[in-house]
């Protein structure tokens, strides 16, 4: 038989690994009543429960719909030891075609769900712009030569640090709606990092602070994450993002090969 597709292999794969685990005969056991199970009745039932819920996610995860009826029939004739009802001919033919159908299923929503995250993006990046244009225009809000604006909360007194060195910072993160994203001052602990290891907009920034300085950062996305922010984060494609940064120390770092500018 033709190889299957990798979700309905590794579900073949689940029901072999599981037979072995069922009694001999494939008759059902009677019914019994709950709580009354013995504790093979209860492990017996735990492991087809598992197998069901492990068939179920995959194929929702792979976004293929099969008829459950003939799946649990094809199981029982397996474990059974009963003949397949359907000639190994029709079941390679309709493999193949199950499989281009998921195949064509699985790309349609790729697909769907990209061109979702460039309209986000595309959002994200007007509205970034609108804000950044009036915001240049506020009182106390400075602009650098690539596009990051900053404001002065409170000025210190100790030293700039490098870009090759390690600062030590508290900062508080935002989109532009409020959303708080990420906030070592609601963790209540600072945060150690080498300041060529985070995103541009911070990189630049610091080395503009004096240790005991509080900026308030106003990030383009072309400093931050960009169109590809980590997958999983509240950050979407193209945020502008806010952040409230104290500069808490320096620790210069000798020697330290430079690292691309990506992740806080």
């Amino acid at each position: 038989m033709r190889h299957f597709p990798t979700t309905l292999l590794t579900l073949c794969v689940l029901g072999l690994c599981a037979a072995p685990l069922f009694a001999q005969e494939a008759q059902p056991a009677p019914a019994q009543p709950a709580g009354k199970e013995t504790v093979k009745q209860q492990a017996s039932y735990g492991i087809g429960y598992n197998i069901g819920g492990n068939i179920l996610s995959r194929f929702k995860e792979s976004g293929v719909e099969v008829d459950l009826t003939q799946v649990l029939r094809g199981l029982t004739d397996a474990i059974g030891g009963k003949k397949s009802a359907i000639p190994e001919k029709d079941i390679e033919a309709a493999m193949t075609a199950f499989q281009a159908e998921a195949r064509a299923q699985q790309e349609k929503r790729l697909a769907e769900l990209e061109a979702q995250r460039k309209a986000e993006g595309e959002k994200n990046k007007q509205a970034g712009a609108a804000f950044l244009k009036a915001n240049a225009a506020k009182e106390g809000v400075k602009s650098t030569q690539s596009g990051l604006q900053y404001e002065v909360v409170k000025s210190g007194t100790g030293k700039s640090p490098d870009a090759n060195d390690e600062v030590k910072a508290h900062y508080h993160g935002t989109l532009l709606d409020g959303t708080v994203f990420d906030s070592s001052v609601e963790r209540g602990e600072p945060i150690e990092f080498p300041l060529d290891r985070v995103i541009a907009g911070w990189t630049e920034a610091l080395q503009l602070m004096k240790v005991g300085d509080k900026w308030k950062l106003y990030i383009p996305s072309n400093l931050a994450y960009g169109d590809s922010p980590n997958p999983g984060s509240p950050i979407g494609p193209n945020a502008t993002l806010i952040f409230e940064v104290e500069l808490l120390g320096v620790t210069a770092v000798p020697n330290q090969a430079p690292a691309t500018p990506r992740d806080e």
